[in-house]
């Protein structure tokens, strides 16, 4: 199965990712202070998924960069362990993912 990398779906999908990237960033100081998350725990996980957001985000170009996002979608569902609002906000996020992917082929005639 070959991805068709179309150029609203690179917007839709970069625009997606550049918030759950503030989101995640987030998570940090929020796991620490409300939660008494371990410090290099929380930094490690809200810091390293906001960078691997901005990294997928600067890699759509590529087909397999959105097999990389739907990693780290399934990844800061899982930041719900630390910060339990985030299962709520990682299941939002994936599926603005999936909404991007799809709305920018449909509109886009890509099929």
């Amino acid at each position: 199965m070959s991805i068709t990398v179309t150029p609203g779906m690179r917007r839709l999908c970069a625009s997606v990712l550049g918030m759950e990237a503030i989101v995640l960033a987030l998570v940090t100081p929020v796991a620490i202070m409300v939660n008494n998350v371990e410090p290099m725990l929380a930094v490690s996980v809200g810091i390293g998924l906001a960078v691997a957001c901005v990294v997928v985000a600067g890699l759509l170009k590529r087909p397999f960069a959105y097999i990389a996002g739907s990693v780290v979608q399934v990844l800061a569902i899982a930041t719900g362990f630390l910060v339990s609002i985030m299962f709520f906000l990682g299941v939002i996020f994936a599926a603005l993912w999936i909404t991007a992917i799809f709305v920018a082929r449909r509109v886009e005639g890509v099929t």
